[in-house]
């Protein structure tokens, strides 16, 4: 019986696929037949008998780095389907610590260049080498990984929303640029999820601080303003994904995604 998101003999690269989101998208995909390239400064083990699976060490804030990536899938695939543009990093941090009891989570310059360039620069780099073959073969799916942060702001994490806003505005204006080669660019714009590396307590901490909240009941306080009454699944915007990497998505281009359980500012 046919798979209805079958996904068979598709290449897609993963960036930062090793874990949190990547991962559970890297597992998404290859039950539904893909062969994905996890791009990322880290091998998982669980993939690394999983022949499906081909590991690439990659740091997308350095251009040869994509390159040489992007190179390697093309001479081992000769073809790229789909890029996720998934490595992200964040640090929360205050643009100006008025608290006066934190100055490490004041934002600095080395916390924005981090930021910045992992999560703007490295999706720029990546979608311009992995595009430059999709034009020739005329198709292809770019899923850029936004957030909720960068459509509505989120205190303690300016910086991290104005990248995640940057991205939602490459995904409009690169769908347009390259739509007439039959390749669509989409966002995903995940809200509260189940714990992953980037919100871990170290980063709870960091963010309690800036919102001036107790760091034990930051995540039950998330849980309040979502209508569905909890947190996202991984799972559930892997599922997402995989949709908009297949077939079954052909003509949605040039828009991101809120899978957020109804949250809201409000």
């Amino acid at each position: 019986m046919e798979q209805w998101m079958d996904l068979s003999g598709k290449v897609i690269i993963v960036t930062g696929g090793s874990q949190g989101i990547g991962e559970h998208v890297t597992e998404a995909l290859c039950k539904n037949g893909a062969d994905v390239v996890v791009a990322d400064l880290m091998e998982n083990e669980k993939f690394a008998k999983n022949k499906k699976v081909h590991f690439i060490k990659c740091n997308v804030a350095e251009k040869v780095s994509v390159d040489a990536m992007v190179e390697e899938v093309m001479e081992k695939y000769g073809k790229i389907d789909g890029l996720l543009n998934n490595a992200g990093v964040s640090r929360p941090r205050l643009l100006v610590d008025f608290y006066g009891k934190r100055p490490e989570y004041e934002l600095s310059e080395e916390d924005f260049d981090f930021m910045t360039n992992v999560n703007q620069k490295g999706v720029f780099l990546c979608s311009q080498a992995a595009a430059r073959h999709m034009i020739q073969a005329k198709t292809g799916v770019i899923v850029n990984m936004s957030s909720e942060a960068g459509m509505q702001g989120s205190k303690g994490q300016s910086c991290y929303s104005g990248t995640k806003g940057a991205v939602m505005s490459y995904t409009m204006s690169w769908a347009k640029e390259l739509g007439p080669f039959n390749i669509r660019v989409v966002g995903v714009a995940p809200s509260i999820n189940e714990r992953t590396p980037m919100n871990d307590d170290a980063a709870f901490e960091a963010l309690a601080y800036t919102r001036g909240q107790d760091p034990q009941n930051i995540s039950s306080d998330y849980e309040k303003v979502i209508p569905m009454g909890r947190p996202g699944k991984l799972d559930e915007v892997a599922d997402l994904i995989c949709y908009l990497l297949s077939d079954r998505a052909s003509y949605i281009s040039g828009t991101t995604i809120n899978i957020s359980g109804a949250k809201s500012t409000r």
